[in-house]
């Protein structure tokens, strides 16, 4: 069955009327992407890095993220729970837990996943998790959050330090306009056939 972005928010909005509704939209986003080249198609994914939103509300929120190639987005929690799903390249997940031996606001490693097209992960609401494009292509996923992912104070830690902080998001942002402006350097890109 072709990709269907409509389908896949009014099958959310069901899912949240359930009880465990992260159960529901595990199988949701797994249909979804049975065939990946067809949310591709749909979602004509540029190639640059970012995430635009596909729908926004109190009760959930769905972002299409673009990871550059080798593109590293350190570690942080998002104080929801989440679903995510690949639909092109691969996306490899570090996740970590609060130190109890060290200081309350570092981290440790404690498991890794790996996700390739069609397949998808589940994360509980204290996930902290960092995210890896080890590739030299783009990767394209689908992820789903339980609630607003722009309402909802989060943390990040530093790479180095691993020292927690409050998210600030527009330094997440900054780490893509920088992706995205060394692309623009190579042979063959936009700025560099001007």
């Amino acid at each position: 069955m072709a990709f269907d972005l409509a389908r896949l928010i009014k099958e959310c909005e069901s899912a949240f009327g359930k009880p465990d509704p992260q159960k529901y939209i595990v199988d949701i986003l797994t249909e979804s992407l049975r065939d990946p080249a067809s949310v591709a198609a749909v979602l004509q994914p540029a190639r640059r890095a970012g995430y635009e939103t596909l729908y926004v509300s109190d009760a959930f929120t769905i972002l299409h993220f673009v990871w550059a190639p080798k593109m590293t987005m350190p570690a942080h929690n998002h104080n929801l729970w989440a679903v995510v799903g690949v639909y092109e390249g691969r996306e490899d997940h570090i996740f970590w837990r609060r130190n109890d031996e060290q200081a309350a606001s570092e981290i440790c490693a404690v498991g890794a996943a790996t996700l390739a097209p069609g397949e998808v992960l589940s994360m509980d609401i204290n996930a902290i998790h960092s995210v890896l494009n080890p590739t030299d292509l783009f990767t394209g996923g689908i992820h789903i959050y339980s609630g607003n992912f722009f309402e909802t104070p989060r943390s990040g830690w530093d790479p180095m330090s691993l020292q927690e902080s409050p998210l600030d998001a527009q330094k997440n942002n900054a780490i893509f306009e920088a992706e995205n402006a060394l692309l623009d350097l190579l042979p063959g890109s936009r700025s560099s056939r001007s």
